[in-house]
């Protein structure tokens, strides 16, 4: 079954799948039935769009790669696809997906016990229990590895003091995986805080969502302050030993991430597009002009090269040999290109482009801060910089 769509100008489509093309048109219909009339509301009000959390149960894409428990086991460019096609209708909404299927189920699937794993993703996999994941901290966001938050042993549990900041879900999530550095052993582990029967968060946990945002502004993101929070020793995931274990499952995420950033040009371009259509000035449509032409064309091929370059990274992630440099690099070229492509779409819609109706400007600030997590286009370069160069540039 062939997605119908001329912004995929060389059928990149093509090289899926049967399922993973079923699962573009499945996750497409579902973005503009339901995610794209509703967004901008929740958008310019700053709310989350919980209404939609039955449907995206329902649509069975929540755990992505993860197999078991309910999760559907997808390929990575499975994975892919699903924050592309979400990204095309509002980056808030993948990020919600993003934050429960790879931060916070990926993480217990990777690092928990048998027993964690079968007490934890059930609920998470169905969305009746949401999840979070809490690794950077005010003064720790590139250099994450320098995380402050510390948990100490106190007889059966662990105690947890510090503060985590840009947490998705965080203010609201049943199950919270925090990363703190055991004083034990100054090693970076994993510890889950959990809502108690009645709905409540342990003493000490205070999440409070950040305001002010110009960006993905239909998520909630908060700011935790840890303040002796008590996490039984049982909550400490079994797996995860040291801080090169983040790094792994996050380098793991980037071409996922990259996946996103070609949504939100796909959407960018096609709105500019289809405004030069129908657009019209000085007595005839503004694609008719040679300037608006090259704009198209230009916007075109970058996102052809990108929409390649993020398909081979998946699909060398499926076979297990994408190095960590080669995550980084289509992560860094994905960044930049779309917000480029969604730079130049608002320009082409002028005054309009401000309007909310219009979109674009919603997926050109969403671009703002897509290139900026799992580590910024700068931290991406000196990967890839070290992997080619053999010299490390990092501090």
């Amino acid at each position: 079954m062939q997605v119908p769509e001329t912004s995929d100008f060389y059928d990149v489509s093509a090289l899926f799948t049967n399922e993973e093309r079923e699962l573009q048109q499945r996750v497409r219909t579902f973005v503009d039935a339901e995610v794209t009339p509703i967004i901008n509301g929740y958008w310019e009000r700053a709310e989350m769009p919980l209404e939609l959390l039955p449907k995206l149960a329902e649509l069975g894409v929540v755990g992505t790669t993860v197999r078991g428990h309910g999760a559907p086991g997808l390929s990575r460019v499975g994975a892919g696809i699903v924050a592309q096609e979400l990204s095309r209708g509002d980056g808030s909404v993948n990020t919600i997906n993003a934050v429960q299927s790879s931060l916070a189920i990926g993480t217990i699937d990777r690092f928990g016990s048998d027993e964690q794993k079968d007490r934890w993703l059930p609920g998470l996999v169905s969305l009746d229990r949401l999840g979070a994941f809490g690794l950077t901290e005010p003064a720790h966001g590139s250099d994450s590895v320098g995380l402050e938050t510390r948990a100490e042993r106190v007889g059966d549990h662990f105690v947890l003091n510090g503060a985590k900041r840009w947490i998705g879900l965080g203010n609201v999530a049943d199950v919270v995986i925090i990363w703190a550095r055991d004083v034990a052993d100054a090693r970076v582990k994993g510890f889950v805080v959990e809502k108690d029967a009645a709905g409540g968060y342990p003493d000490g946990y205070d999440a409070q969502v950040i305001t002010g945002k110009i960006a993905k502004r239909a998520v909630w993101q908060a700011h935790i302050t840890l303040t002796d929070v008590r996490v039984p020793v049982e909550n400490r995931l079994e797996r995860a030993e040291s801080f090169r274990d983040v790094s792994a499952l996050l380098s793991t995420s980037r071409p996922t991430v990259a996946w996103e950033a070609v949504g939100h040009a796909i959407a960018a371009y096609e709105i500019a597009r289809d405004y030069a259509m129908e657009r019209e000035q000085f007595g005839k449509p503004i694609a008719s002009y040679q300037l608006v032409q090259q704009k198209l064309a230009t916007m075109l091929a970058e996102l052809t090269a990108m929409r390649l370059m993020v398909w081979r990274a998946s699909k060398l992630a499926d076979e297990g040999r994408l190095s960590n440099a080669q995550a980084s690099i289509v992560k860094l070229h994905t960044g930049q290109k779309a917000r480029e492509v969604c730079r130049e779409a608002r320009d082409m819609l002028g005054g309009n482009g401000l309007l909310l109706e219009r979109h674009v400007a919603r997926h050109l600030l969403d671009m703002e801060v897509v290139h900026t997590y799992e580590g910024t286009d700068s931290m991406q370069a000196l990967i890839v910089g070290r992997e080619v160069t053999g010299i490390s540039a990092f501090a």
